[in-house]
C-alpha cells in the first residue's frame, strides 16, 4: 500500500496523525509533516492508513497500491 498526502488540499485539521500516530506526525504549524509525500506503507500499519484517509475532511490523503513489496 502507498499513501499520498496532498499538500494543497491538506488544511492542517489533524485528525490523520491523531488517528495515525505510528504512519504520521505534525509539523510546527499543525500540518502533517509528511505533507506532499507518497511513500510505501508498512503492512502493519495498513490499518492506520486507512483510518488516517477515511479521518480526512479535506480528503487529502489517498491510498493506492504498493509498486514494489511493502515492507
Amino acid at each position: 500500500m502507498r499513501i499520498s498526502i496532498d499538500s494543497a488540499r491538506c488544511m492542517g485539521h489533524g485528525r490523520c496523525y491523531a488517528v495515525a500516530p505510528d504512519l504520521l506526525s505534525d509539523d510546527e504549524q499543525g500540518f502533517v509533516a509528511q505533507s506532499g509525500q507518497t511513500f510505501d506503507v508498512p503492512d502493519h500499519l495498513h490499518g492506520q492508513a486507512r483510518e488516517a484517509a477515511d479521518a480526512c475532511p479535506e480528503s487529502a490523503i489517498s491510498l493506492g497500491e504498493s509498486t514494489t513489496a511493502d515492507a
